[in-house]
């Protein structure tokens, strides 16, 4: 059922305990003094350990080993005994981390329901920690082309590494995902990867969810900080955070130590920081709303994550990705898509990102009647591209005014945004829009010069765009 450390001076206290349990059908271990149950505590950590305050001829006593084991085995549940119980030794015990304080001499009924109660409490909170390694949310990352090569490769690169890492993007670009890719190759990997949401934490409840709390009434409640121990702490959207908890976190990298809300000693941690945003930094701390000297303690390591615009050419392996995901999660058919499907994907505009991609792939595969590969007249009309086109000297001319302009321009305007809208498609690769369009490569460079069309690189993958002067 579970091994229980015994740690009482008396012989006759210990043996009693020890079989009584045994009974039950529990194993034990018995230690006399605090030298013997910190080589037992050394040896294997037991399921849970009565402790008797009071040890004759010891350097700790209970209160002392309490503190250490709630550092070192904090999964470890403490049963605090005494024959000389007080309030005020029970306050104690209880705010050092103790599950619970019995008065010698104590009732057995009382000792065992004590007991049983605490491994239950224990027994869930190791299946609570396990869950939450096992539901980390994915980490693979998806991709093949130029700008998600460039952007895997800084990811490669800091992975080994203890700095600190900012993440920036729009929203839905999958900065999470890419900071669980740094978790998941770091020699971190096995601890834990703890998840703060700043914008979902209420300001006011900011502190005592960061650093736990500390009360008579109800102990050490540990924060996410102690959870990250030994692993990472992911600030999402990290613009979102509280100035006066700014000044707090902004101590903890330096100092790797924090004080619980309520209490007085220091808890050490060691976290790896990891943090994203959607916002512009260093236009926040030019108006005051971000700390500058935590902003640069936070951005040790910079890295952009491309929207999924300038990614056009992975949205069919992410789609397939997303459609393989979603047949194992829910049982959603399992279809190919048409190149119908894949041309009017990577045509839209996506302001949700690969979120929106997946959200889209996965409204196709609920309503969807068929078993074939998804037609493009299945994709949402709410999901595709407006009828009137992008802006003038972007990527065309709106369509609604084509209707207005003489022949020759109109038709040179639906040429620049096709042949735009077909060079993104394939990240600037020239051969492959000459192949899919059906025109020689130097017919098609001759085409492009003629109307503007320039290519270059961003965000590590060509794009292409119209020239401003040829768009004036």
């Amino acid at each position: 059922m579970g091994d229980i450390l015994i740690v009482d001076d008396e012989r006759d206290i210990r043996e009693l305990i020890s079989d009584i349990l045994i009974d039950e059908g529990f194993t034990t271990r018995l230690a006399g003094s605090s030298d013997e149950c910190l080589a037992q505590l050394r040896a294997e950590p037991p399921a849970l350990m009565i402790l008797d305050i009071w040890l004759k001829d010891s350097d700790m006593d209970g209160i002392d080993i309490l503190k250490l084991a709630r550092t070192e085995y904090p999964d470890v549940p403490v049963v605090i005994i005494s024959g000389h119980g007080n309030i005020e030794i029970a306050v104690a015990a209880i705010k050092q981390g103790a599950y619970d304080f019995i008065e010698k001499p104590f009732n057995i009924d009382q000792l065992l329901v004590v007991i049983g109660r605490a491994m239950e409490t224990s027994r869930l909170r190791r299946e609570n920690s396990q869950l939450k390694q096992r539901d980390q949310g994915p980490s693979e990352m998806i991709g093949s082309g130029t700008a998600f090569k460039a952007l895997k490769a800084q990811l490669d690169k800091v992975t080994r590494s203890n700095g600190r890492v900012m993440l920036s993007g729009p929203a839905g670009a999958g900065k999470e995902i890419a900071a669980r890719y740094i978790h998941a190759h770091s020699p971190r990997a096995d601890g834990p990867f703890v998840c703060v949401s700043s914008a979902a934490i209420a300001p006011e409840r900011m502190e005592e969810v960061l650093f736990g709390r500390e009360s008579a009434e109800r102990g050490i409640e540990p924060g996410l900080l102690e959870e990250a121990n030994g692993g990472v702490l992911y600030f999402d959207e990290v613009a979102d955070m509280p100035p006066g908890t700014q000044s707090k976190i902004l101590r903890v990298l330096v100092d790797q130590s924090f004080t619980r809300v309520g209490g007085s000693e220091r808890v050490e941690v060691d976290i790896r920081v990891i943090s994203s945003t959607t916002r512009d930094l260093e236009a926040e701390v030019a108006a005051g709303n971000f700390r500058q000297e935590l902003f640069h303690r936070l951005a040790v390591v910079p890295i952009s994550v491309p929207a999924l615009t300038e990614r056009l050419e992975d949205i069919p392996e992410l789609a397939r990705h997303f459609i393989a995901e979603l047949n194992r999660s829910q049982g959603l058919p399992r279809r190919d898509l048409s190149d119908e499907a894949i041309a009017i994907l990577q045509t839209m505009p996506w302001p949700g990102n690969v979120r929106q991609l997946k959200n889209v792939i996965e409204r196709v595969l609920i309503l969807g009647e068929g078993e074939g590969p998804i037609r493009g007249d299945e994709i949402p009309e709410s999901s595709r591209p407006a009828t009137g086109g992008p802006a003038p000297g972007e990527s065309g001319i709106v369509t609604g005014a084509l209707a207005m302009l003489p022949l020759r321009e109109a038709r040179e305007a639906f040429e620049r945004d096709y042949l735009l809208t077909q060079i993104n498609r394939f990240a600037g690769n020239i051969s492959k829009t000459a192949q899919f369009v059906g025109m020689e490569r130097s017919a098609l460079h001759r085409k492009l010069k003629s109307l503007g069309v320039v290519t270059a690189s961003r965000a590590g993958a060509r794009v292409a765009y119209v020239a401003k002067e040829k768009a004036r």
